[in-house]
């Protein structure tokens, strides 16, 4: 098992679609944080504020344990998000974890 990076990047105005499909969303990381596998997941707020309200986000950031990178691509493209047109375009990489160690 190896960790990877997914990082997602919001069409414009997504906010009404992520709050649409944000609990299937939220359960998915729920079962890999269930699992153990889910290190950090977060959105990046559109404003420098932890609560950017209506001015909504820009995209993603997931790390997690997959077996592969093809598994976590797999996954990454099964998302509510990207099926509810929330991602322009996700990326999967490979992702080396040095702090915290």
């Amino acid at each position: 098992m190896m960790l990877y990076a997914i990082i997602c990047e919001d069409v414009p105005e997504s906010l009404p679609k992520r709050q649409q499909a944000r609990p299937a969303h939220l359960a998915r990381l729920q079962i890999l944080q269930d699992a153990g596998r889910l290190v950090l997941a977060g959105p990046h707020p559109a404003i420098d504020c932890e609560n950017p309200a209506e001015a909504g986000f820009t995209g993603s950031l997931i790390v997690a344990q997959f077996a592969s990178i093809d598994h976590a691509k797999e996954w990454a493209n099964a998302d509510p998000y990207l099926d509810s047109g929330v991602y322009a375009h996700v990326t999967v990489k490979p992702f080396k974890q040095i702090f915290p160690s």
